[in-house]
């Protein structure tokens, strides 16, 4: 089967949700029998969980791709879907529960986590709000952009991209209802392991200038830890959220498929061993697997320290996500501690570009203060490990620019140049915010605790000296162990990176990209400390400086699609170069459509392309573009017509028998009506 269900199977699952929407916590309390037994029940399961997940893909051609910062890296098809996964948590003992939505995108921007947030609202009214919802990404490199409200990051995507930003939003959306309605009593377990073959340091330098407290914690200079929660019910697992550190740059700046990289490839295989695969509408969601980030501001999946060199490594990507998830399975056979204690939650807004840090969170017992965003040299150098950005620019000093900067900028900002010191400045992007929002200056912090685990929300790459930091402020004060303790990277927001004082000074990419100044993280510690006293002590906090809604402010240059037309002498859906009649298991079939634009409809919930397998007088689905057996390539041919190539291969062990493969479309034709239509290949047969 497909790793998602059929699609029939995908229309019907929201209606499927709803008519349990009712089981939530007043549902199961008022069915479970008389006060005894409920307790009882409650002490055997302390939680309600649900879990929901939904296509959250945006366009997948003539947009520009997200995490790399590339002109030139324009989507120009499909790997594989991109999911909301969501998780509500509900303490049975009182009225508290947090949402947890781990999402395959690049960042989470402030654009999408306020309309997510509205919309929910719409809804559930404060049942869940800015304090008790945690969004995160996955950080694919692979994903479209164009859905932030800030200036900076719609830089290569020609502006504002609504069909995106709608994908992205509605599919958390989604995924939160489903979570919802799918409350029920659940026995939740946290497992820790390690994991030494996955990720590397690419700021050995840097990484090295931190105190021994801090290397000698981390003797390879990576974070090992795999945390796994594991999500039981009457002893049988139907889900598990792992958190590990590696970049989601297995997939180099030269691909152009719209992918979910290699934690996607993590929670695709786990979910589809699981028989995920196989769920319908009557099933519900089946098993969830959602692999989340922590601190990997600094850890990357090329081992090698070499950006991949293919355009698309899926080879390297597969790898990488599949020891993911197998050092996550293994630990299903730990027996972890089983979750009891409460839920809870806190959050604010700070203005990083003006915190005063008390002497006790700097370490030289003086006091300072964060400053307004700018941009490194060695940011717009890229990280050479990954993906290097602009020529000329490089990791570490850049006497150039340095001497550039010197005698023009830092004449003018003085201020600017001893807060920042001794980054060499390429933008002073704060400056830029007053005549435009290029990047956001109030950012959320978050702390989520879940019985014994705790998750510290920030909204940005987090190295592992900086997050073992923020982990050992929050556990001190909570009373935690510290591997209990873990930063959700990459939530609710973005802000670039977090790096430690002794790292900012290296100004490597990562500290290059610490746009508030040295004092940064300091500041956030400041911060989580503040959480973690409140939480502690069971005060609420103001939510603070919450960052401005830019929605109204939005430019978009992308021209749209005006019109569709087929190939000359051809229809739309007709198959210009037929698959082989014969082929074996790991063999590639190839065939190719006339085509539309993508864009005209992005089969959010549905898919482009179907492989089937003839049962008896009917076609079943085996694969869709969900799978990462299939990729779907778009290519423009003249002005206005569409060449899609889709690309099969056939996975070991797959059912030999008859198949074929259909292409869905949609024209846009004069006077701007958008017509679906469906190409079909000819049978052709697969042996073992």
């Amino acid at each position: 089967m497909a790793h998602h269900h059929a699609v029939a199977g995908r229309r019907d699952l929201l209606r499927a949700g709803a008519a349990i929407a009712g089981f939530g916590i007043a549902g199961y309390s008022t069915s479970a029998g008389p006060a005894t037994q409920r307790a009882s029940a409650a002490t055997a399961n302390p939680y309600l969980v649900g879990r929901g997940i939904a296509d959250a893909t945006g366009e997948v051609a003539e947009v520009g791709m997200m995490g790399y910062g590339r002109m030139d890296q324009q989507a120009e098809g499909l790997h594989m879907r991109l999911w909301s996964r969501a998780f509500v948590i509900a303490d049975r003992a009182s009225t508290e529960r947090v949402l947890l939505v781990v999402v395959d995108a690049p960042m989470i921007f402030e654009s999408v986590h306020r309309e997510v947030l509205r919309r929910i609202g719409e809804r559930h009214g404060d049942l869940y709000t800015e304090r008790n919802v945690l969004i995160t990404a996955t950080h694919t490199h692979a994903g479209p952009g164009g859905h932030a409200h800030h200036l900076l990051y719609n830089m290569t995507t020609k502006g504002f991209h609504r069909a995106t930003f709608e994908a992205v939003t509605a599919g958390i959306v989604e995924s939160i209802e489903r979570a919802h309605a799918d409350l029920t009593p659940t026995e939740l377990t946290l497992t820790h392991g390690e994991l030494h073959n996955t990720s590397v340091n690419r700021s050995r330098a840097a990484f090295d200038r931190n105190p021994a407290d801090i290397t000698e914690h981390f003797p390879e200079a990576i974070d090992p830890q795999s945390s796994v929660l594991r999500i039981e019910r009457d002893g049988h697992l139907v889900g598990a959220i792992n958190w590990f550190a590696t970049h989601g740059t297995s997939m180099s700046g030269d691909n152009r498929l719209i992918s979910s990289d290699n934690k996607g490839y993590a929670a695709y295989r786990w979910e589809r061993e699981a028989g995920h695969a196989d769920r319908s509408a009557e099933s519900g969601p089946g098993f969830v697997a959602a692999f989340a980030q922590t601190n990997a501001g600094d850890m990357s999946p090329n081992l090698d320290l070499t950006p991949s060199t293919t355009p698309e490594d899926f080879a390297h990507t597969r790898t990488i996500g599949h020891r993911q998830y197998e050092a996550a399975a293994r630990q299903l056979d730990q027996r972890g501690h089983r979750l009891t204690g409460g839920v809870d939650s806190r959050l604010v807004y700070i203005d990083l570009s003006e915190v005063t840090v008390r002497p006790e969170f700097t370490g030289d017992g003086r006091e300072h203060t964060t400053c307004t965003p700018a941009i490194g040299a060695a940011m717009a150098a890229g990280s050479t490990e990954d993906g290097p950005a602009f020529p000329t620019f490089s990791e570490g000093e850049n006497p150039l620019w340095d001497a550039v900067s010197h005698s023009v900028l830092y004449t003018a900002s003085p201020r600017l140049r001893d807060c920042q010191a001794p980054k060499g400045i390429f933008v002073p992007i704060g400056e830029m915010n007053r005549v435009h929002p290029w990047v956001q200056e109030q950012v959320p912090v978050q702390l989520v605790r879940i019985g014994r685990l705790y998750l510290i929300g920030i909204p940005g790459e987090v190295t592992i000296a900086a997050g073992l930091r923020l982990r050992r402020t929050v556990a001190d004060i909570v009373g935690a162990d510290h591997d209990d303790v873990l930063v959700a990277g990459y939530a609710n927001s973005y802000f670039h990176y977090v790096t430690t004082p002794e790292e900012y000074d290296a100004q490597h990419y990562e500290g290059g990209s610490t746009l508030f100044g040295r004092w940064q993280l300091p500041a956030l510690q400041q911060t989580a400390a503040r959480l973690a006293t409140a939480m502690r002590d069971g005060r609420q906090l103001p939510l603070g400086p919450v960052a401005p809604d830019l929605s109204g402010e939005q430019l978009s240059l992308q021209p749209p699609v005006v019109l569709d037309t087929p190939p000359p002498s051809r229809e739309f859906g007709d198959v210009l170069a037929e698959p082989r009649s014969f082929h074996r298991s790991g063999e590639r079939v190839v065939t190719e459509f006339a085509g539309a634009h993508p864009g005209n409809d992005l089969h959010r919930g549905d898919t482009y392309l179907e492989v089937q397998r003839r049962v008896g007088t009917a076609w079943r689905t085996v694969a869709d573009d969900g799978d990462w057996s299939t990729k779907f390539r778009w290519a423009r041919q003249g002005v206005s017509a569409s060449r899609v190539t889709i690309t099969w291969d056939i996975p070991p062990g797959t059912v030999p028998g008859s198949y074929r493969i259909r292409y869905h479309g949609d024209a846009r034709t004069p006077p701007g009506h958008i017509r679906p239509f469906t190409g079909t290949t000819r049978t052709f047969t697969v042996s073992g």
